[in-house]
């Protein structure tokens, strides 16, 4: 059953790579934000990756030399880009985890 689940799992995985690339749409492309929104089917819905490039974006506005890949695979960037600028409405929603909670500290 375990072999039967992972062997879906690699190739649903595979499917999910191979259709952007098959489709000659490369993958950075086929993700369309709007802001911290990302546009899928006519609806804007929240997602981490739109949200990193709205973080990076806001980041940048700050002065921060920053990117949205930086932020995307690394965790401390992120933690440090949220200290900097967390106190921003803008991103405070995607700063949350990134604080306690109620007493406002940082992790």
């Amino acid at each position: 059953m375990t072999v039967i689940r992972t062997a879906l799992q690699v190739i649903t995985v595979a499917a999910a790579v191979t259709v952007p690339v098959l489709s000659g749409i490369p993958a950075a492309q086929a993700i369309n934000c709007r802001g911290q929104y990302q546009i899928s089917g006519g609806r804007e819905i929240s997602t981490p990756y739109c949200e990193d490039n709205y973080l990076a974006t806001v980041a940048r506005g700050y002065g921060s030399r920053v990117s949205s890949a930086e932020i995307r695979n690394n965790p401390s960037t992120k933690r440090e880009v949220c200290r900097f600028i967390g106190h921003d409405t803008r991103v405070q929603h995607i700063c949350q985890g990134w604080r306690d909670g109620a007493d406002g500290f940082w992790r």
